[in-house]
């Protein structure tokens, strides 16, 4: 197991990664002075799979658990839902000491994480990622939030978790795809800040696709040292956590537009091949290193091409409401080189159709 600490102006968490660490939960959230009710949030999947064993688990250690089952999908992650969620709380008795257990990817992480914040005006939560992408990406940092309209995270705040076990064993019945669109994430911390990451992922990409636990728990750790490295200097993303929007400009975009049908990890891949070519058109980018960034993309198994029934107008038109839209034009971060970006003000529009009509599928 490797552990963590994500230290803030004003607190501080834990991040454990290793192998079967759900059957630790009761001790660990003992530790964190929590003893007597909890409430976890999952999907109806994963209830199946880990939820209903946690629940017994945390019953057999003495808490007063509930569970609740929200469906699969990322419109569930919704102000509805979280309304839905709220009364559930209130159900089960919640009180401003009774952590939120989020078991699950993304979406769940996310929907739970903003119910915690908002509930009582904050209870505590746990964040008990079972996905690649949760585990590198939305468990770490505090950004919660729910969709609005047409809107991927437009309605949220900044929430930090108490505690994040990324329990490893739970990836052995992911699905490829998401095993995809986890390795997304890993490719774009890869390239915002570690190079020596990057040529471990050219070299044993296939290992890590196949579940090697030793290998995801070494890329794992990598990548959270490095968001936790970048959520430290700038806690309420106004500067240097920009960075971590490497290809989410475009990605975030194609997501609207496909009404959140494309999967996160595709709509970045994409969304990444877009700004290495603008990166390169730029003369900011070599040649050598936009090649290399193409090629594992696809090597990981993510299919990069704007998905089939998505326009590059659509996908501009969408950008224009991005959360970090600059006033003097579209903004993106930049690769200088693999393991180095910079924030862009200014992009041309018609520089990012040219670089998106490269990606037609």
């Amino acid at each position: 197991m490797k552990t963590l600490t994500v230290k803030l102006a004003q607190s501080e968490y834990e991040i454990k990664i290793g192998a079967n660490l759900l059957g630790q939960a009761a001790r660990e959230i003992s530790a964190l002075g929590f003893r007597e009710k909890c409430a976890i949030i999952t999907s109806p999947g994963l209830e199946r799979l880990f939820g209903a064993s946690l629940l017994s688990h945390l019953k057999s250690a003495g808490y007063e658990a509930g569970l609740i089952a929200v469906p699969e999908g990322e419109q569930q992650k919704s102000l509805e839902w979280a309304g839905r969620l709220y009364d559930r709380l209130c159900e089960l008795r919640a009180e401003r000491q009774t952590p939120v257990l989020a078991l699950g990817g993304g979406v769940i992480g996310d929907l739970a994480g903003f119910v915690a914040a908002t509930y009582l005006r904050g209870v505590p939560l746990v964040q008990l990622p079972t996905s690649l992408l949760a585990m590198v990406d939305s468990s770490v940092g505090g950004k919660v939030a729910v969709d609005h309209g047409r809107l991927k995270n437009n309605v949220g705040t900044f929430y930090q978790p108490r505690l994040v076990l990324a329990d490893i064993s739970t990836l052995r019945t992911l699905p490829r795809l998401e095993m995809e669109n986890g390795l997304a994430e890993c490719i774009k911390c890869a390239i915002i800040q570690d190079e020596g990451l990057f040529t471990l992922l050219e070299s044993h990409i296939e290992e890590l696709k196949r579940g090697d636990e030793s290998l995801i728990e070494e890329i794992v750790s990598r990548c959270v040292a490095i968001k936790a490295a970048i959520v430290e200097q700038d806690e309420r993303d106004l500067g240097p956590r920009n960075v971590l929007n490497f290809g989410h400009t475009v990605g975030h975009a194609i997501e609207a537009v496909s009404n959140f049908k494309v999967p996160h990890g595709r709509a970045v891949a994409a969304g990444m091949v877009t700004a290495a070519i603008i990166s390169h058109k730029m003369g900011y980018l070599s040649t050598a290193d936009r090649t290399r960034i193409c090629s594992l993309i696809d090597l990981a198994g993510l299919d990069s091409r704007l998905p089939a029934g998505i326009s590059r107008a659509g996908i501009l038109e969408a950008m224009q409401y991005d959360k970090k839209k600059s006033g003097r034009g579209l903004r993106f971060v930049l690769a200088r080189k693999i393991g180095a970006v910079a924030l862009e003000d200014g992009v041309s529009p018609a520089l990012v159709a040219e670089a998106l009509g490269e990606q037609d599928g």
